[in-house]
């Protein structure tokens, strides 16, 4: 089976990589705190202690990472490790800019697709992500077949910028939700009874979100990706909501949380 190099282990990137060890995939992992490989590792993956020994043997890796300038420099340092005929396998949320600028460091030879993913953590433990693929995925379809099912979106850079559609609109929708509830209270509505009508009308599915539990999507990583999303072209709508996620996620305890939690700040008037 191919050797898999796993980059990330955090929230998402944890729970893929131990599928593929289940699955009996020879792997390596490496994280940039180290006490996260403790669980796969008792479970039989290989610990390395930086992203370039953990490449060196490798036929895939696969990232998992924060944003783009994670990527970057775990890219610093693996590049320069990696066998010809490697496929690289991009899954963090970091926007089409990032992929072409990684795409431009690869030697020839290398393969990358970039395959960012749709769910959070509940559908990483059940291997039941979308995957949405740009560019080859042919030496890695079983592998991603794992994971979850795989949409193929186009060339290189098409599955990350569709990402960050989907992304955009997913907060978006959190947002306004959050704001309908606040403009509620305001108007003395009970809460509950406008949250149930909320649900019945178009936006059934961002009240869904917004409330939902057991899953994490932190306000952090949401507020980068709007930057990402509001760097690309004129979004009136989605800079308005960095006045929102902007401030929590520069607030330490929130930051970390679930766009739950950015409900009831918003709700409540966070600033």
């Amino acid at each position: 089976m191919q050797k898999i190099a796993f980059l990330g282990l955090g929230h998402m990137g944890a729970p893929m990589a131990r599928r593929l060890l289940a699955a009996g995939y020879p792997l390596t992992v490496w994280n940039r705190t180290p006490q996260r490989a403790g669980p796969l590792v008792a479970e039989g993956a290989v610990p390395a202690g930086s992203p370039a020994q953990a490449v060196r043997d490798a036929d895939v890796v696969l990232t998992m990472l924060a944003g783009p300038d994670a990527l970057a420099a775990v890219a610093e340092d693996v590049v320069p490790q990696l066998r010809p005929g490697v496929v690289w396998v991009e899954m963090s949320t970091v926007g089409p800019d990032a992929v072409r600028e990684l795409a431009g460091r690869l030697k020839d030879g290398t393969v990358l697709v970039d395959a960012p993913v749709t769910g959070s953590t509940d559908r990483a433990a059940a291997g039941t992500l979308g995957i949405l693929a740009g560019g080859d995925t042919t030496g890695v379809e079983q592998i991603l077949a794992r994971l979850g099912s795989v949409t193929r979106t186009g060339p290189s850079g098409s599955g990350a910028a569709l990402k960050l559609v989907l992304n955009t609109a997913l907060i978006g929708g959190v947002g306004i939700v959050a704001e309908s509830l606040r403009l509620a209270d305001a108007l003395g509505v009970d809460g509950e009874t406008a949250r149930e009508a909320l649900a019945a009308g178009p936006l059934g599915g961002a009240v869904g979100r917004a409330f939902a539990d057991g899953v994490l999507f932190a306000n952090d990583l949401a507020a980068k990706d709007l930057r990402i999303a509001t760097g690309v072209t004129r979004l009136p709508v989605t800079e308005a909501l960095l006045d929102h996620f902007g401030p929590i996620a520069d607030d330490p305890a929130p930051a970390r949380a679930d766009l739950a939690r950015a409900v009831t700040l918003i709700r409540e008037g966070h600033r």
